[in-house]
């Protein structure tokens, strides 16, 4: 056997002269008769390799029968390149091996998919064949880029005193905003655990602990609904810490994103970075997570559409809403169609119209021209900062809706009319969320992040006469038009708690019985805490400039919860469920495919 004394991307002029042995996939070959080239590639990179009669008949006999992804042992010479075979792509491509010896340790299928990047590859076929799909460079880098963030984030952590502390994978079902992943119990049969959904009521326990500075690169579990950066399991960058201020904790966050941005991505990050209180955010760009790489923001005009006769608007106006107005500079242009794509652009995202305004040369243009005086026409035009060959765009609704909308259609124009740096790295806070939101389909308040979260002191007085008033000592982390992290000062005395608890529709007793334990450790000293996670997996993506979560993660889920590797969700044998004492009972046509789980009281 031959074992690798050098990788082969590290082969350069300085080893010129010497005896090498290399070990590597078959990237691809070319036969010129009686001399033989081959990219020989392992996780380091590429290097030619060449045969010959001239080095060895018989190496030369043997490589004429490799092909692609055949694993490989050769030794052999590195000599200069002749000057018009120089290769400037390769960071070998100076130089190449002269084999005199090869042993083939593998042959290869023909592969269904080339192993390089740049390919346009059906995912289905990417994610069944993973483990080709991750021998292409650009994957392996994402997965070296994904363990050099985690060392990081590690070392950092481990100067700031911080101490890792794993905690338990098998949890209690508890209420914290998705559906969790459930696991029966065998030993209490009728009984299940849960997979966490996050590890924050045990960073808090190890607060009452008294560890005042937790860390964990954190596995967490979510049933939800999957998109392109959403994964039913991900991992999380999971922070708490206790006897400390907000800002010192955001100022560590950001010193952490500086660090990694700058090391892995050649980026300087400024720091502090831009505040924005949630009203802010919905109010100037319709989003809880805004990009702030580009402008247009959301005007206020209510004020100035309030004498136009507009059926719609004065109705809107009657009931309580707003009407906000987005500039989409240079669109005079677009045709009629262009037009109504964008009115079903927005009516996709909950908006019952979108009216236009086309400024011309010759005058306005648009379908409530006719209802606006010349002096609303130079009001209007004021306000947004328009000039000849813009559009304004109104909507008129709910604030909710006008922000979800117009928030919407700001990023869409920001795409389509190419405003957006994709070098730009905007980072921001968003602080001040409110405590709760009003569920109108149970008819209850919720929690707007989770239930323990910390009320601004300032607002603690209105809990329980006016909740819809009272913000959170919250705050989120956006890039880009992402959330990468979500944390806040949380609650630490028992009667507060118990207050949300009330406030979130909770008896006494059912608080108890769903966290009651963390109720009890409140008895017993809790010191003030806060924390954040940040998504890691996200951080990756952003860093990696990559558009889908799918690629930083080595064996992902599809968008249906799907592994197309192992075939997992997949049944299982009569026995086991019988071991479980779990009784699978068929679905009606209305649940769809998947059985349901019923299991006995008894066992």
């Amino acid at each position: 056997m031959l074992w690798k004394t050098h990788d082969c991307g590290t082969i350069t002029r300085e080893q010129i002269g010497e005896t090498v042995v290399l070990n590597g996939w078959v990237q691809r070959r070319r036969d010129l008769g009686g001399v033989l080239f081959v990219d020989l590639r392992d996780r380091s990179g590429i290097v030619q390799i060449v045969f010959s009669e001239a080095f060895s008949q018989a190496s030369l006999d043997i490589a004429d029968r490799i092909r692609n992804e055949y694993v490989i042992a050769i030794e052999g010479h590195v000599v200069l390149r002749d000057p018009d075979t120089v290769n400037p792509a390769l960071a070998t491509g100076h130089i190449e091996v002269r084999v005199t010896t090869i042993h083939v340790l593998n042959p290869s299928k023909n592969p269904p998919f080339f192993i390089e990047d740049g390919l346009d590859i059906e995912e289905a076929v990417r994610l069944k064949y993973r483990y080709l799909d991750l021998r292409r460079p650009e994957m392996q880098q994402t997965l070296m880029l994904r363990a050099k963030v985690a060392q990081i984030c590690r070392r950092y952590f481990d100067d700031l005193g911080f101490i890792e502390v794993e905690t338990p994978i098998l949890t209690k079902s508890t209420p914290e905003g998705a559906r969790d992943y459930l696991v029966p119990s065998r030993v209490q049969p009728g009984h299940f655990f849960a997979l966490p959904q996050s590890p924050q009521l045990f960073k808090q326990l190890l607060m009452v602990a008294g560890l005042e500075r937790y860390y964990q690169i954190a596995r967490c579990f979510r049933d939800e609904d999957l998109r392109a950066d959403r994964q039913p399991e991900f991992t999380q960058i999971d922070i708490e810490t206790s006897f400390i201020s907000k800002e010192k904790l955001l100022l560590w966050v950001e010193q952490l994103i500086i660090s990694l941005f700058g090391t892995c991505a050649g980026v300087t990050v400024q720091a502090p970075f831009q505040r924005l209180t949630y009203a802010e955010a919905m109010g100037t760009y319709g989003s809880d997570k805004p990009d702030l790489r580009f402008g247009l923001p959301l005007i206020d005009v209510t004020d100035l559409m309030q004498g136009a006769q507009i059926q719609v608007f004065q109705n809107v106006l009657r009931h309580g809403g707003i009407i906000k107005a987005l500039l989409a500079p240079g669109c005079a242009t677009w045709s009629r169609k262009e037009f109504d794509d964008l009115i079903a652009f927005a009516g996709r995202h909950g908006g019952k119209g979108l009216a236009y305004l086309v400024i011309q040369e010759d005058g306005w243009k648009g379908p409530l021209v006719k209802f606006l005086t010349a002096e609303q026409q130079q009001a209007l035009a004021t306000r947004m900062d328009a000039k000849v060959g813009d559009v304004i765009l109104l909507s008129a609704d709910q604030p909710a809706v006008v922000h979800n909308v117009l928030g919407h259609v700001r990023l869409h124009l920001g795409k389509r009319l190419q405003l957006i740096d994709e070098q730009a790295y905007a980072f921001a806070w968003v602080v001040d969320f409110p405590m709760f939101s009003w569920d109108t389909e149970t008819k209850r308040w919720v929690s707007e992040h989770h239930p323990f979260t910390r009320p601004l002191e300032e607002d603690v007085s209105s809990l329980k006469s006016d909740p819809a008033k009272v913000r959170a000592q919250a705050y989120d982390l956006v890039l880009n038009g992402y959330e990468i992290g979500g944390g806040s000062m949380r609650i630490y005395e028992r009667p507060l708690q118990e207050t949300v608890f009330e406030l979130l529709g909770m008896s006494a007793a059912h608080a108890h019985e769903q966290f009651g334990f963390l109720l009890d450790a409140f008895d017993y000293g809790t010191p003030p805490h806060g924390g954040i996670a940040l998504g890691f997996d996200r951080l990756v993506m952003l860093l990696a400039k990559r558009t889908h979560l799918r690629d930083t993660i080595a064996f992902p889920k599809t968008a249906s919860a799907s592994d197309l590797l192992c075939g997992a969700p997949a049944p299982v044998e009569p026995k086991q469920l019988q071991a479980l004492s779990v009784q699978l009972i068929a679905p009606t046509p209305a649940d769809g495919l998947t059985p349901t789980v019923a299991t006995s009281k008894e066992g």
